[in-house]
């Protein structure tokens, strides 16, 4: 193997980011694994839980819950409702949300994926020494705590500062003159 060529100070084994993505990589590949023949991907099966949950969440709700941006979360529910995993219909409170809950097949769906969603996240554990794996955890739930406090601010509106006309410097009142005193004859 060829020495590895300097890149400055950025490195693959040290990246977070690259570390991440290759721990994702196979926390895929380990559900892929488990579910077989099974057409749920990981996030079908996380979208279907997070329904199942709380069912008639909005999918604005369901954006916030999975982290699946907006769009791509609208595509797969589209997909799933042509599946028969879910179906949708307004709210009440608001005419433009969608409500998403399971069907009768989703529900199927969801408990025949369930042991092996489990087994999967069992696999990716056990690739760690069990000292290990409670602080990994630990270390996970911080980052996306944090991830989260940084998306609610960013999204909080800007107070935006109320401009306020210049005021004029205050008129003192003209200094009374003293009343010439009359000479008493």
């Amino acid at each position: 193997m060829a020495p590895r060529k300097s890149t400055g100070s950025f490195d693959l084994e040290s990246s977070l980011s690259h570390l991440l993505r290759r721990a994702q990589q196979f926390a895929y590949d380990q559900f892929v694994q488990q579910m077989g023949g099974n057409a749920l991907t990981p996030r079908q099966f996380i979208v279907l839980f997070a329904v199942e949950e709380e069912e008639g969440l909005s999918q604005t709700d369901l954006v916030n819950r999975t982290g699946i941006d907006r769009s791509t979360l609208a595509d797969m529910i589209s997909r799933m409702i042509k599946n028969g995993l879910l179906a949708r219909r307004r709210t009440a409170e608001d005419a433009r949300a969608n409500a998403v809950r399971l069907t009768a097949a989703g529900r199927r769906a969801l408990k025949g994926a369930m042991p092996k969603a489990l087994a999967a996240e069992r696999a990716l554990l056990e690739v760690l020494p069990k000292s290990v794996q409670s602080d990994l955890m630990k270390s996970l739930g911080h980052l996306n705590g944090a991830i989260e406090s940084m998306k609610t601010e960013e999204a909080a509106p800007k107070k935006k500062p109320v401009k306020r006309a210049a005021k004029k410097p205050a008129r003192k009142p003209a200094a009374k003159k003293p009343a010439a005193r009359r000479k008493k004859s």
